[in-house]
């Protein structure tokens, strides 16, 4: 698949099959996270797989009311929880070297588009979610403090074909040499 079509192509899938994942499609995504960009290739990120059903109820439980992604987080076979290691992105011997700060928010993004158009590349659905209970899914999954649960990304077939929504021109989002 070109990549461009993947990039254009690629949606948010909000409903998605219980069928399950093979470990080479799952690992295949994960390799795909795995070689994203990072600061100083601090590679600050650490990717929780949760396949177990019981867990996986217990994620769910975590997502804000309302939520859009709650059906797919609910019967993914698969859910990512991309986390973020503190203090090593955007560092250097303990002090931050901008005025961003920590940016393990920064580098967890780029592995988690890295995996989101993998799996669109391999027919798989992913929406990434971060409206949850990051704390709660911290102590389900038992993360050590100096980690953070950025995001989570419910991975399945889908069981839906959203269409494109309006992407706004070029004119309108780009200038040259200054704002």
């Amino acid at each position: 698949m070109d990549l461009m079509q993947a990039v254009k192509n690629r949606r948010s899938v909000r409903k998605l099959r219980s069928e399950p994942v093979s470990n080479d499609l799952l690992e295949t995504v994960l390799e795909a996270g795995r070689w994203a960009p990072s600061w100083a290739n601090t590679q600050c990120w650490k990717f929780v797989v949760v396949q177990d059903p019981l867990m996986r109820g217990k994620v769910a439980e975590t997502i804000s009311p309302g939520n859009p992604g709650t059906d797919a987080l609910k019967n993914a076979p698969v859910i990512i929880a991309i986390c973020g290691e503190l203090e090593r992105a955007g560092y250097k011997k303990g002090v931050a070297m901008t005025d961003k700060g920590d940016w393990y928010m920064f580098d967890t993004a780029l592995a988690a588009q890295n995996m989101m158009l993998a799996a669109y590349s391999l027919g798989l659905g992913t929406v990434a979610i971060g409206s949850f209970d990051a704390s709660k899914v911290a102590d389900l999954l038992e993360l050590p403090s100096n980690a953070r649960v950025v995001l989570l990304l419910p991975l399945g077939y889908p069981a839906e074909e959203p269409t494109a929504p309006r992407r706004k021109e070029l004119t309108e989002i780009v200038s040259y040499d200054r704002y």
